[in-house]
């Protein structure tokens, strides 16, 4: 029989109200005691004795055993998740900076604490993608983890191919529907994907990568000439994470713009919908799709999480245990387009090939083969220069290649 579950929830926005919602029709044996939030002035929708700004309200309340946590600030969001491990509480979390951030310190309060913390709802919304590759692919070798995980820069890119809007007008309508904020550089600077890759990577490979560590390229940069571009070869451009292991002793893990073509899952998503493909070596191509952003789908993965912890479920970190000589690296060849107006930047970037050049008035793009590494040393030049950089195995028929004698990054 499942254990009653009294649960203290921090955040009351899109999500925290999709639980509620979803939680008030369901009989689970769940009790949502108390909401701590921010603004106490803001008109809610429930009964005020059921809100608190005091977190200890929370956390030092003995007869809740378990905090769902919602919030944006990410340090806020450790101190609280790691207040409630250390006091014997099971957490349930959707704050993928926060936890690719702490990831190894949270894992090491859950283990010294006997607690548990579940986070479906960080990566990718409704897709069950961290509970599959912790159980259903615990035994699997991975070659490769890739998709789309986030639907606001989805959708400002889908705004572009199928509908003719620029940028800047997708862009705006993704924050006039809520999918995009203010500063959207969270999501269209490939930050969000980046967090949730990292998360996802933990448990597909048992390597927790440190977030600088790892590139997140745009789609800031993008423009007509790129889509057109685009069109002409019969691909799309795609924002896509992707982990790879290299060989038995080493994966790698970036976030870039993709070129990819009709044979490709990742072709049909579309606005603001996630997918994820995994490669297996037995399993072999795999696909999830589903709605990646939203309070009821967001929602409903937190509530799987709950669900979960009625039964005492906790992540085992399977591959963490198993996988010992396994490391991150950078060192990696990777063939990729780049349109550009500083000459000089080509120069910089030092490509080891170049498969196609091209100069038409104001659009210039090269297309070749260049070290990751590189990429990541002129990352900041590269964004200075407003030039567009992405993934293009695709234009050139070589897939990713990993050195010889691939240096390992700690």
């Amino acid at each position: 029989m499942s254990k009653k579950l009294n649960i203290g929830l921090f955040g009351f926005g899109v999500v925290g109200q999709g639980l509620y919602d979803i939680v008030k029709t369901k009989n689970l044996n769940i009790e949502i005691k108390k909401i701590a939030i921010k603004n106490p002035d803001k008109k809610r929708s429930l009964p005020a004795e059921i809100f608190t700004t005091d977190r200890d309200d929370i956390l030092n309340n003995p007869e809740i055993n378990t905090v769902v946590e919602l919030i944006n600030d990410t340090e806020a969001a450790f101190e609280i998740v790691s207040r409630a491990l250390s006091s014997g509480k099971n957490v349930v979390s959707a704050s993928k900076k926060m936890i690719a951030t702490y990831l190894n310190e949270l894992i090491e309060l859950q283990h010294e604490h006997g607690t548990s913390l579940l986070y479906e709802g960080s990566v990718c919304g409704s897709i069950p993608i961290i509970r599959n590759l912790e159980e259903y692919y615990d035994n699997e070798l991975l070659h490769s983890i890739s998709g789309i995980f986030n639907g606001s820069s989805n959708y400002i890119l889908s705004k572009g191919f199928l509908e003719g809007l620029d940028y800047d007008s997708a862009l705006k309508q993704a924050q006039d529907l809520g999918f995009a904020e203010t500063d959207p550089t969270m999501d269209v600077g490939g930050y969000d994907a980046k967090y949730k890759l990292i998360i996802a990577a933990a448990h597909a490979y048992g390597v927790v990568v440190n977030p600088e560590q790892v590139i997140n390229v745009g789609i800031q940069n993008l423009s007509a000439n790129d889509i057109q571009y685009a069109r002409e070869k019969n691909l799309k451009i795609k924002l896509v994470p992707v982990a790879k292991e290299l060989d038995d002793r080493h994966v790698t893990l970036f976030v870039l713009p993709k070129f990819v073509n009709d044979t490709e899952f990742l072709y049909n998503v579309e606005y603001e919908y996630n997918g994820v493909t995994v490669q297996a070596a037995f399993a072999d191509q795999q696909f999830f799709f589903g709605k990646g952003a939203g309070g009821h789908p967001t929602g409903s993965a937190v509530l799987s999480d709950i669900a979960a912890l009625r039964y005492d479920y906790q992540y085992e970190y399977k591959k963490a245990k198993s996988v010992k000589d396994l490391r991150f690296t950078n060192n990696v060849d990777l063939n990729i387009y780049l349109s550009y107006q500083d000459e000089s930047l080509v120069d910089e970037l030092g490509f080891e090939h170049i498969h196609e050049r091209f100069y038409s008035g104001n659009y210039k793009f090269v297309t070749g083969k260049i070290n990751l590494q590189k990429l990541i040393e002129k990352q900041h030049r590269i964004s200075e220069s407003k030039a567009f950089v992405a993934f293009a195995d695709q234009l050139t028929g070589v897939s990713l290649a990993p050195v010889k004698q691939a240096a390992e990054v700690f």
